[in-house]
């Protein structure tokens, strides 16, 4: 649907949470979605989005190709490594991606100084599950592993900036701004700055919790009115 205005698409977070946007806005782009897993005290950070995603990783991450491949969980598992130098400690780290492809989706894992053997035991503690708008990971009872938080969904939204969205919490609704924000169709608009003092948007709705980051081709000014146009809930 890339392209087209006045769209309703839906999207579903590693968590099993399923987002509904519809407006007058190019919503037609993909979506990733994040979340932390907690797995023998330590925390690793599971990404999901569309079948390329796992090729734009391993470009990003400086592997240049993926030298195992194996069936898992109704999947293919491909594992790929590079190596980083951090010149500041003097250290070289070695990292393994694990890219796990199902028909239309992928979900991508980075580790360090670890091997073929330790992924596959750490995605093993996970039921993953591909439907068609997109990937869940579940613990496996007694794996030990646990959700850390709530997964959070990221989309580009032309002119909007980007969208990254999440359910909302006690510990949001605790950090809402004292001021008055503006109200919109998806919830009540809040602006802020960040630390380097660039802004960027805030919005609540009764069961979804967005930011708003402008990108290079948003107009601060216009924000207020495009997320006007925006229906965002949560449908399951």
């Amino acid at each position: 649907m890339s392209g087209t205005v006045g769209s309703t698409v839906t999207h579903r977070a590693l968590d099993g949470r399923r987002y509904e946007l519809s407006g007058r806005l190019d919503l037609g782009g993909p979506a990733t979605s994040a979340i932390g897993v907690l797995v023998g005290g330590r925390l690793h950070e599971l990404t999901a989005g569309p079948a390329g995603l796992g090729a734009d990783v391993a470009a990003a991450t400086g592997v240049g190709g993926f030298d195992e491949e194996l069936s898992f969980q109704g999947g293919t598992l491909r594992i790929g490594r590079t190596s980083h130098y951090d010149a500041g400690i003097r250290l070289a780290e070695q990292v393994l991606l694990a890219v796990w492809q199902g028909r239309q989706h992928c979900l991508t894992l980075r580790l360090y100084g670890a091997g073929t053997v330790e992924a596959v035991a750490l995605l093993r503690t996970l039921r993953i599950t591909e439907r068609a708008d997109g990937i869940t990971v579940r613990p496996r009872p007694g794996s030990g592993a646990r959700l850390a938080d709530a997964a959070t969904l990221t989309k580009q939204v032309p002119g909007l900036g980007l969208l990254e969205v999440s359910a909302r919490t006690a510990a949001h609704a605790a950090a809402l701004p004292g001021w008055q924000g503006v109200t919109t169709t998806a919830g009540e608009l809040f602006r802020d700055t960040l630390g380097d003092g660039s802004p960027y948007f805030v919005l609540a709705g009764p069961d979804t919790w967005a930011t708003v980051l402008p990108l290079a081709d948003t107009v601060v000014a216009q924000v207020p009115a495009l997320a006007g146009r925006l229906a965002l809930r949560a449908v399951g």
